[in-house]
């Protein structure tokens, strides 16, 4: 029985292969043999892996340092017996752990998503009998027969084949339907260039095949694949890891200053339960309860302005990272480009045609050395385009306002070609009805059509220029005619058009006499009239190159990374502008995936930094890369369609996949999915990311000097002596509802100007500098100063200490709504950007004002929250000395920017 499952069955000759692994290209295994490898190797299955369960997810909202602090505080203020206080304090713990669940993206369904894709049928051969069973049902060794429309349902070695052509796409990278034979390869051969091999999951396309099952489940290259996005760690966004940072350093700081409010207090003779209910509310001060939800919120209102430009966000935090992202890698294939053939350049008659146009869409003309021309005033160019139209077995179809290929995307492209120069298939198929044909079959590397024109028989061939050259003795001229063929000239065009990165294939025909009908290949082997060269390839899509500008310009680095060739991916990195080393002659230098599997982790961590161009590059190559540029130092997003992108998308700071082309593994893996599959899309969402990063920031720099402010109050008040200026019930009402209705109306803050001029955000880079520190210290204070002088003038006037406490509590409320018109913009006026571009702050201010209203004088109100009836003068103080605030801030923003110019 056969036990090694890891050798490299690509280079092994087929009678070794065969006898290693015990069966016969024949009869296939017998049922007995079947059981034991069944028991051995287990179902063609990958295996799923338990996610966190629904309860787990929701008890990890409570495992935050500062949760902690407060569930502390609301557990000892219970068996003190202060209901209202711990009631209150529960709520709000459970706010936002009920939030922050929500919030939380459904568990990563990939493996699942891996699981379903093999979940078909195959056609073996077993007990020398051809049998359809479930693909799970197989095991290494068994005889698979492959068809076109297949699936492929093992990793097989091909035994033999006729036609074959296999779609990769979704596990190479590669555009374009790769046709198979079945010679041994090198052992060093990369898997996307493994032309005797069919990998589980991928789509056979034409042709027909055996091979022998080599891998099941696990162990084939698809089971690899679902093991690296296990294996990749989903790593925190820039912005959850500082906040992660500041709480910790926030926890500490509060720890450290109730514990002083609580020794001041007892050696100034308090009560132990009075400083302890002081160094509670201290911690409830200082802690910014209203941040999770707050967080939570703004990136949900990032999502809906995603949606409209063409963005789904799968995980919330994937809206901040696009704000701090510094490169994007991106896939080439119907990212960068439409994932549609097109016909370009066209070499006939000794002259060198442009077409216009680009995609399906017979929409476009020709030019001849930028002049306009009509085709059919070219005899050689329309003979060129009838021989592509001719040997040609693909539709072209609208279907839903879309032109859609059916077939070959060579052959589609080809049919729009002809069809731009006014060709049209369902009239030459009558005039020249096909008589029979010759497939494409990669060892002769040309396919073969007999037509018959009138009285005559005419075969025309499509297929390579190094293929077909050597059958011709012709060429056709638009002056002179049939002339004799300068082969010299054709092999000189098709290289320079090569190195354009395009697609080319050669034309030619021949009259036949005398002929039966059956075209044989002997009819093609020499005598024919080359008529031409046609360029194709997948162009860009319209607005990519400006995009990529775009996302240069704001300092963000793109990367290609592709499984197609370095060629073709080098024309179309030089066409959309893309930025990065350059040899001598200012060609970007591409690493391909040989190139990177000779570097070591250090070359490569180097060598990625200044190379943006990436080509026949394998899933588990594309995870180093992400790596690297992790262990960089960089914000990584990664774009993706295809089961082999997988595992980079999961491991990327974002993973981006493709709503439309995109594999379901890969929209799985993905943080989020681009509706449209454009990389212009990208753009405009981290736009949109850094508009919601900078809405954050206004956020906790609004929502941080209250906090300051109400501990330094608290402790004030103890190192004084003196009573609370405000209690911990009436702490949590400032902060809950303040950043409800105020706080939160900074996420609806329209982008500022010239937001994607700014260079990205360095990940190393705190979440406060210096000067929000000073600002945020600054307005602390003015609050601290604003609310223990109005409670001890209040008090000095003879006033109660609930009516006095009340004052204390509209100077923290309106002091933070005059604070908030400051943070619409951290560095401009608010005149500047307008002071109705966000109505929702003038609707929370005035619903702030509403409930503070009711807070003062609602008896309920002062029942619960220990509030009193103020009169007018004390209202007048209230406004005048919050407005101070927005004073001294808006100098300090104009100081600041005259410094800066």
């Amino acid at each position: 029985m056969i036990t090694d499952t890891t050798r490299q069955w690509h280079h092994l000759p087929e009678a070794e292969l065969i006898e290693l692994l015990e069966t016969s290209p024949e009869k296939g295994l017998d049922s007995s043999e079947v059981g034991r490898r069944s028991e051995q190797f287990g179902l063609n299955r990958i295996t799923k892996k338990t996610g966190t369960g629904p309860l787990l997810l929701f008890l990890l909202q409570f495992h935050q340092p500062l949760v902690y602090v407060l569930l502390g505080s609301a557990v000892i203020t219970s068996f003190l017996q202060e209901w209202v206080d711990a009631g209150v304090i529960y709520g709000v713990v459970l706010v936002n752990a009920v939030i922050g669940f929500i919030q939380e993206s459904r568990a990563v369904k990939a493996i699942e998503a891996l699981s379903q894709a093999l979940t078909i049928s195959a056609t073996v051969v077993r007990d020398g009998e051809r049998r359809m069973i479930p693909a799970a049902e197989l095991v290494p060794g068994d005889i698979i027969l492959l068809q076109s429309g297949d699936k492929v349902p093992a990793d097989l070695r091909l035994l033999s084949v006729r036609e074959l052509q296999i779609n990769e796409s979704a596990l190479t990278g590669e555009s374009l339907p790769v046709p198979k034979e079945t010679t041994p390869l090198p052992v060093e051969t990369l898997l996307s260039d493994r032309i005797n091999m069919a990998y589980s999951s991928t789509l056979v396309t034409g042709g027909i095949a055996t091979g022998v099952v080599i891998a099941t489940g696990d162990r084939t290259e698809i089971g690899r694949i679902n093991e690296m996005i296990a294996a990749a760690d989903i790593l925190a966004t820039p912005l959850t890891k500082k906040i992660a940072r500041f709480s910790s350093l926030l926890l500490y700081t509060i720890l450290a200053l109730a514990a002083v409010t609580f020794v001041v207090g007892m050696l100034h003779g308090e009560s132990w339960l009075a400083m302890f209910m002081a160094a509670v509310a201290l911690a409830v001060g200082a802690i910014p309860e209203g941040l999770p939800a707050a967080v939570t919120i703004t990136l949900a209102i990032g999502v809906a302005r995603m949606a409209k430009r063409n963005v789904i966000i799968r995980k919330l935090p994937a809206v901040e990272t696009l704000g701090s992202t510094t490169v994007i890698c991106s896939d080439k294939t119907g990212t960068l480009t439409q994932n549609q053939m097109t016909v370009q350049e066209v070499y006939a008659g000794g002259v060198l045609f442009h077409l216009s146009g680009s995609g399906y869409a017979p929409e476009g003309g020709f030019t001849r050395e930028g002049v306009e021309i009509h085709p059919e005033q070219n005899r050689a160019l329309i003979d060129c385009l009838t021989a592509g139209l001719f040997c040609n077995d693909s539709i072209v179809k609208l279907d839903n306002d879309e032109w859609l290929v059916e077939g070959d995307p060579t052959e589609g492209a080809l049919v729009v070609a002809a069809r731009k120069a006014g060709l049209n298939r369902e009239q030459t198929a009558s005039e020249s009805p096909r008589m029979d044909a010759i497939p494409f079959e990669s060892q002769h590397q040309y396919m073969a059509t007999l037509h018959r024109e009138g009285d005559r028989l005419v075969v025309y061939l499509k297929g390579s220029a190094e293929s077909l050259l050597p059958r011709c003795s012709f060429a056709l001229s638009d002056a002179d005619g049939v002339i004799p063929l300068s082969k010299d000239d054709f092999h000189r065009q098709a290289a320079q058009m090569a190195e354009k990165g395009l697609r080319v294939l050669a034309f030619a025909r021949r009259d036949v006499t005398g002929h039966s009908g059956a075209l044989q290949h002997d009819d093609v082997a020499g005598g024919l009239t080359f008529l031409g060269l046609q360029g194709m390839i997948d162009p860009p899509r319209p607005g990519a190159a400006a995009a990529v500008r775009v996302c240069q310009a704001a300092g963000i680095k793109v990367k290609m990374i592709t499984g197609d060739h370095a060629i073709t991916a080098a024309a179309i990195a030089r066409q959309i502008g893309l930025q990065g080393e350059t040899d001598g002659a200012g060609n970007l230098v591409a690493l391909t995936g040989r190139d990177i599997e000779a570097l070591s982790e250090g070359e490569l961590k180097d060598a990625v930094q200044s190379t943006a161009l990436f080509a026949r590059v394998a899933p588990e190559q594309k995870l180093r890369l992400v790596e690297a540029l992790q262990i960089a130092g960089h914000v990584v997003a990664m774009t993706g369609d295809g089961v082999n992108d997988a595992p980079a998308l999961r491991k990327a700071n974002i993973g981006v996949a493709m709503g439309t082309a995109g594999t379901e593994v890969a929209k799985e893996a993905a943080d989020m999915l681009l509706i449209d599959d454009n990389f212009s899309s990208i753009e405009a969402a981290v736009e949109e990311g850094r508009g919601v990063f900078d809405n954050l920031v206004k956020f906790i720099i609004w929502t941080l000097p209250t906090n300051l402010g109400e501990g330094l109050v608290i402790l004030a008040a103890v190192i004084a002596g003196v009573q609370l200026p405000i209690t911990p019930v009436q702490i949590l009402w400032i902060n809950m509802t303040t950043a409800v209705l105020l706080g939160l109306m900074l996420a609806f803050e329209p982008k500022e100007p010239g937001l994607m001029n700014r260079p990205p955000l360095d990940p190393r880079k705190p979440l406060l500098t210096a000067e929000l520190i000073t600002r945020i210290i600054l307005v602390g204070f003015m609050l601290l100063v604003g609310a223990f002088g109005l409670f001890e003038w209040q008090l000095g006037q003879g006033r109660s200490v609930e009516a006095a406490r009340t004052c204390a509590v509209n100077i923290f409320v309106f002091g933070e709504i005059f604070y908030l018109f400051n943070c619409r913009s951290l560095r401009h006026s608010m005149f500047r950007i307008g002071l109705f571009s966000n109505r929702w702050v003038l609707g929370g201010v005035g619903l702030m004002v509403l409930l503070q209203l009711l807070f003062t004088y609602l008896p309920v109100m002062n029942s619960a929250f220990g509030s009193r009836p103020i009169g007018f003068k004390e209202w007048v103080v209230i406004v005048g000395a919050s407005s101070i605030v927005y004073s001294v801030i808006e100098c300090e923003k104009l100081i600041r920017r005259r410094r800066e110019t």
